[in-house]
């Protein structure tokens, strides 16, 4: 008995929709994200948009006070890009390296330096220093 495999046409169809899926995925990611100074912020926003248990709190209040692995919210602007997941974001009472990974960016809004927003997230404190771990980012409404 022969058991050598043949592509049928479903396996066939089965490849070119796992392709093409891929590429849909790609393609919406490159649509999102930080980009500086020349973009103007868009409209929808998308989650749980109620209220919170986890209190908002200001830069200097968390590297002052903050525990490793605290959960908080922090409301200014993110400020730059510096390779990577890596961002400085500002809220006038200082700035704080912040870690925000390209899908926790809101689908389809341009974010950039004069956007007010809000981010979800812990504090990460080790050895490297203070950083923000970002969970989740809302824009603000102006």
């Amino acid at each position: 008995m022969n058991l050598s495999f043949r592509p049928t046409s479903l396996s066939r169809t089965l490849l070119a929709s796992a392709a093409l899926a891929g590429a849909l995925v790609a393609g919406g990611v490159s649509a999102q994200g930080y980009s500086g100074p020349s973009s103007a912020p868009a409209a929808a926003q998308q989650g749980y948009t109620g209220p919170s248990s986890i209190a908002v709190t200001s830069v200097k209040a968390l590297i002052e006070t903050g525990r490793d692995d605290q959960n908080a919210i922090l409301r200014g602007r993110i400020v730059s890009h510096d390779g990577d997941d890596h961002y400085t974001f500002d809220d006038g009472t200082g700035r704080i390296r912040v870690d925000i990974d390209d899908d926790d960016f809101p689908v389809g809004v341009k974010i950039d330096d004069k956007t007010m927003v809000e981010l979800h997230g812990e504090l990460d404190r080790d050895r490297k220093g203070i950083e923000f771990d970002v969970d989740e980012i809302r824009v603000m409404q102006q």
